[in-house]
């Protein structure tokens, strides 16, 4: 079926005239057509970013340290063979603050991804100079991947004192890299880069098999070992979240039932044992937190032998399940 040409539509183009509307060189009514507005991103996961409205799932962890591998730091320039990556420096960040404090999960994961945007911005690291000149848009577009990253990933958001702790780890960082990977000397660090920290001797990271302290990682192995790590931090912290939620319903049992269990829950994963339980036969299985069993010479819940496990799976009030280990497969979480 041929549609009609509405550009030829009479009423219409009388309306035009009436409006004032005048004709183009060709004696015809310009057309207004407003293109959408795009920029998308296709990832090696196949999903696609929207960097003018990014979804929080728009990416795979993967993909995100794909990216950070390949965002450089200080330009691309390096003293060494290779560029230092914004992976390599995010972990960095996060080995130095946390030799000064213990940090939950989330905490490390905030440390860890502050600088996740680069990435999602096309691995665009802009030099500190630079950034008042990128104007209020850029801001507002990192402002917008900031959110989802922070969405994504669950980050509780900055007080002043870990925003500060955060930044004296961040300017640290900084002053290590322009010494020892930048080439730039320590004078000319604090009058042309204007900072006051002083580069330390020891590089804060775990040196892969066969690279020297402060070398750039290539960005197969910077993406690698930046994957571990977030997907270390993401596992601590749900089961970090799963024992608290844990502990919070066992505090709702009646005390009759409490005190059956000679462990209560803490939501401490360096007391609590978590464990998720098999049948024999794959039968059955659960996940939950163990509050009565024998323990070994080391203080150890003896799992291959009977011992309580309180979990929420099928009852959200929760309920507290006897298990015989030497029939069940258990794994400690």
């Amino acid at each position: 079926m041929k549609l009609p040409d509405f550009h030829q539509f009479e009423p219409l183009n009388r309306l035009k005239k009436e409006m004032g509307i005048a004709l183009d060189q060709y004696g015809a009514f310009p057309q207004a057509v407003r293109k959408p507005q795009r920029a998308w991103m296709l990832l090696k996961s196949g999903r696609r970013l929207d960097l003018l409205d990014p979804e929080p799932d728009a990416w795979t962890d993967e993909d995100l340290a794909i990216g950070l591998s390949r965002t450089y730091r200080w330009g691309g320039y390096s003293a060494w063979e290779l560029p230092l990556s914004v992976a390599q420096h995010s972990l960095a960040v996060l080995a130095l603050r946390q030799r000064t404090a213990r940090l939950t999960p989330r905490e490390a994961l905030r440390e860890l991804l502050h600088d996740a945007t680069e990435a999602l911005l096309g691995g665009f690291d802009p030099i500190a100079p630079l950034k008042p000149h990128l104007g209020e848009e850029f801001a507002r577009l990192d402002l917008r991947l900031q959110e989802a990253v922070d969405l994504r990933y669950r980050l509780p958001p900055w007080t002043q004192e870990s925003y500060a702790l955060h930044k004296q780890a961040d300017r640290q960082a900084a002053a290590n890299e322009a010494y020892h990977v930048v080439g730039w000397r320590r004078n000319d660090i604090r009058t042309a880069l204007q900072i006051t920290l002083e580069p330390l001797d020891e590089d804060p990271l775990l040196l892969p098999s066969g690279h020297k302290p402060w070398e750039p990682w290539p960005p197969c192995l910077a993406k690698t070992i930046f994957f571990e790590r977030l997907s270390e931090l993401r596992v601590d912290a749900e089961r970090k979240e799963t024992l608290e939620e844990l502990a919070q319903a066992f505090s709702r049992l009646p005390e009759a039932s409490r005190r059956r269990c000679r462990y209560r829950p803490t939501g401490d994963r360096l007391v609590d044992t978590l464990v998720q339980v098999e049948a024999a036969d794959g039968s059955q299985w659960l996940e939950g937190v163990v509050v009565d069993g024998e323990r070994d010479d080391n203080r150890a819940i003896r799992l291959d032998e009977d011992f309580t496990v309180f979990t929420t799976i099928d009852d959200p009030y929760g309920e507290l399940i006897r298990c015989n280990g030497a029939n069940c497969h258990v794994e400690i979480l």
